[in-house]
């Protein structure tokens, strides 16, 4: 009799401890399956954030934009504007073939330059500067031709065309150039900085070129 419930005792007791195990197997597998799929979602989280912090930090590099940048865009529009209005007047006038091609290759970099400069400031919301009025009344943008001087670029020809031509876009290349320096300076939009540097490159380039021909007149 003693003997049985000393069995039945270490029965229950075997029982017992089987059904703790089991229970705390559950516990640890369901708290190692929680904290596995709270670490996934953790991890998921940060991906996902660090992924929309890549984009937004993309974005913002390529659509950012700063007061420098506006008026770096609505001073070189109508700066270009005038050096095209001086361009064409070349094929009637000037002697030289040199002179004709500048004329040509100003022209032929500069009008899609403003196309660009245009598109710019109409995705920021500011209005591109409107043509015809502009180009002889702004006195303080670097290099601009005065009305007296247009006037008396128009009305020359031949050789007095050719130096007064090129006199005149020195000048006004070299306004250009110190434009584009303060965009690269101050701007926050990269591809007006690296329409700067372009501009730099070529109209120092043009400005190189015009000295040498003026000196050897």
């Amino acid at each position: 009799m003693i003997h049985k419930r000393s069995l039945v005792r270490r029965t229950a007791a075997v029982v017992a401890a089987g059904a703790a195990a089991l229970v705390l197997a559950a516990c640890g597998g369901g708290g190692d399956g929680d904290a596995s799929a709270s670490a996934g979602h953790g991890g998921h989280d940060a991906t996902a954030s660090t992924s929309a912090s890549a984009s937004a930090s993309a974005s913002a590099s390529q659509g950012q934009h700063n007061a420098a940048d506006v008026a770096f865009a609505k001073g070189m529009i109508p700066h270009h504007r005038q050096a095209i209005e001086m361009a064409d007047l070349a094929p009637g006038r000037a002697q030289s073939a040199e002179v004709r091609k500048l004329a040509a290759d100003i022209k032929k970099a500069q009008d899609p330059e403003i196309r660009t400069l245009s598109g710019w400031l109409t995705s920021w919301g500011e209005d591109v500067p409107a043509e015809g009025a502009t180009d002889h009344s702004v006195h303080d943008m670097g290099g601009m031709m005065t009305a007296e001087e247009m006037t008396g670029l128009e009305n020359s020809s031949g050789k007095a065309f050719d130096t007064a031509f090129m006199e005149l876009m020195v000048k006004h290349h070299e306004g250009a150039v110190e434009m584009a320096k303060t965009e690269q300076a101050d701007g926050a939009h990269a591809p007006a900085k690296k329409t700067a540097g372009e501009i730099i490159t070529s109209q120092s380039a043009e400005i190189e070129q015009m000295n040498k021909l003026l000196g050897e007149d």
